[in-house]
């Protein structure tokens, strides 16, 4: 029995908490529409989360805006064979908003505010699926709050950097091999929440009229969480060896970003983009689960993960139809960091193709309404996590359309 439960628990330790698949960008429906290019763009105060150093070249004096996404996702998946076993995930609605807004100090100072959520995950398979001892849920939310300055240093050159404060809770489920005398099986789950910290820099260059460059760094944030909450259900007669009220401690890194953009007004009317995004995803060496009260069945555990850095390839396009109407398109291939034989079901990686469009409505010359929409394709993929020994076939989609407002005077 104590070698049963002390498997248990190391499954739980290497499932608790993932990094992969929580990054979502959909920052604003202007650049969503362009496949979420935006580094080397002017796109007012958006600029705060795609580059900060553009932020100086904006035209007018204030510019606000903010929107919000529907994200409808769906995950299958088909045991590896001779195993006929298929099961869908039943994922709630995701609601990710963006905040930004900016003001001219002077002809080349500007500051301004963002508020974004650029982490974020939900994920249901049920809790009588057979991947249920590794994961039932998972929920994941960040909040990214950065106030920001930019300096126009000459005409065609600016800089810009914001200091970010990050609010992330994490709360996830999951079935234990264990079962009571009227065959009910034994779960856990963990919540915590936390603040950590942060910056986003960038410089922003335009070397000719119709051509624009900019480089964004945006640095890791470590989400720690201490004094996170596990809770047990478990039979009677286990419970000595799952402490009530126990505590643990974990440590989730959000991997830092360098993108390159490049932007180019091809014609009065059309603007072309294109971003490349190196994502440092081997931050994400291992995961460290501390509880806060071991038994001789539940202690501490060591688990790698060994992700490897990745890159994101964006093109977009934005076309002027008329004085009130701006159309965009987009696509990416966004690779995954996850290596052969750590795939696992609560954020199933896989290469993903994301299309966009959208379009701006100008109301006024300084009112807009924004829409988009993004549709994301992850490819198949045959792997699983070697651990646990659940492989298996995983698929996923999701569909994102979205709406906002812009405002400047």
């Amino acid at each position: 029995m104590k070698k049963t439960l002390l498997i248990c628990f190391l499954v739980l330790h290497q499932v608790a908490l993932k990094a992969e698949g929580y990054q979502v960008n959909l920052q604003s429906q202007r650049q969503i529409g362009m496949g979420h290019t935006g580094t080397g763009l002017l796109l007012g105060a958006s600029s705060m989360h795609f580059n900060p150093g553009a932020l100086a070249q904006m035209s007018s004096k204030y510019d606000f805006s903010g929107g919000a996404n529907v994200i409808f996702s769906h995950n299958t998946f088909q045991k590896q064979s001779p195993s006929l076993y298929q099961a869908e995930s039943d994922n709630p609605v995701g609601t990710p908003f963006y905040f930004y807004g900016a003001g001219k100090v002077s002809d080349k100072l500007v500051v301004g505010l963002s508020v974004t959520t650029p982490y974020g995950n939900s994920l249901k398979w049920g809790d009588d699926w057979d991947g249920r001892y590794l994961i039932q849920d998972i929920s994941l939310k960040a909040i990214f709050f950065q106030p920001t300055v930019s300096y126009k240093i000459v005409d065609n050159l600016s800089v810009g950097a914001g200091f970010v404060v990050t609010y992330g809770d994490v709360n996830m489920s999951k079935a234990l091999p264990l079962t009571d005398q009227n065959g009910n099986e034994g779960s856990v789950h963990l919540s915590g929440n936390t603040m950590s910290y942060g910056f986003n820099a960038g410089v922003y260059y335009k070397p000719v009229t119709d051509l624009s460059i900019g480089v964004n760094y945006r640095s890791k944030v470590v989400m720690k969480v201490e004094g996170g909450d596990a809770i047990f259900n478990v039979p009677a007669s286990l419970s000595g060896n799952f402490p009530k009220n126990n505590k643990f401690t974990a440590e989730l890194p959000m991997p830092a970003n360098l993108t390159l953009g490049l932007g180019w007004q091809v014609s009065e009317k059309m603007l072309l983009a294109a971003d490349f995004q190196y994502v440092f995803w081997s931050a994400y060496e291992d995961l460290s689960f501390d509880f806060e009260q071991n038994t001789e069945t539940l202690y501490d555990s060591y688990n790698p993960r060994n992700f490897e850095n990745s890159m994101v390839y964006r093109l977009g396009a934005e076309y002027e139809l008329s004085k009130s109407i701006n159309l965009r398109a987009g696509i990416y291939y966004d690779e995954t960091p996850i290596q052969e034989g750590y795939l696992t079901p609560e954020t199933p990686g896989t290469n993903k193709i994301g299309m966009s469009a959208g379009a701006s409505w100008y109301v006024t010359e300084k009112l807009s309404i924004d829409a988009s929409v993004l549709y994301i394709h992850g490819e198949d993929r045959e792997d699983g996590y070697q651990p646990a020994n659940f492989y298996g076939t995983y698929a996923s989609n999701a569909f994102i359309p979205g709406i906002g407002v812009s405002y400047s005077f």
